[in-house]
């Protein structure tokens, strides 16, 4: 795999992490608002496993973000290292001239 490619596929990796954390923190609302809604309600099947719902949820989301910082930084600094810019620069010029 040559490095742009490597690269397009490192930046695809974080995009779909972002999504990711993106979806955990919708989950994460969602199930807090059914915990609020439940405090009328009072099912007692969803105050004994919705608490523990949420504590998974967020402990995967921890995880989840600290993947994605690693990532995003490994993604940016292959970047800078190889002069991702340019190489993008000379495909388009590659491109354009076959």
């Amino acid at each position: 795999m040559n490095t742009l490619k490597k690269f397009e596929l490192m930046e695809k990796i974080v995009r779909e992490l972002e999504d990711l954390q993106n979806s955990k923190q919708a989950l994460i609302q969602k199930i807090a608002k059914i915990e609020v809604d439940n405090i009328e309600l009072g099912d007692s099947r969803l105050e004994k496993d919705l608490p523990e719902i949420h504590q998974n949820l967020a402990d995967n989301l921890d995880t989840i973000s600290g993947i994605l910082d690693y990532f995003a930084g490994k993604t940016q600094n292959f970047g800078d290292k190889n002069n991702i810019d340019s190489l993008k620069e000379q495909e388009a010029i590659n491109n354009a001239t076959s």
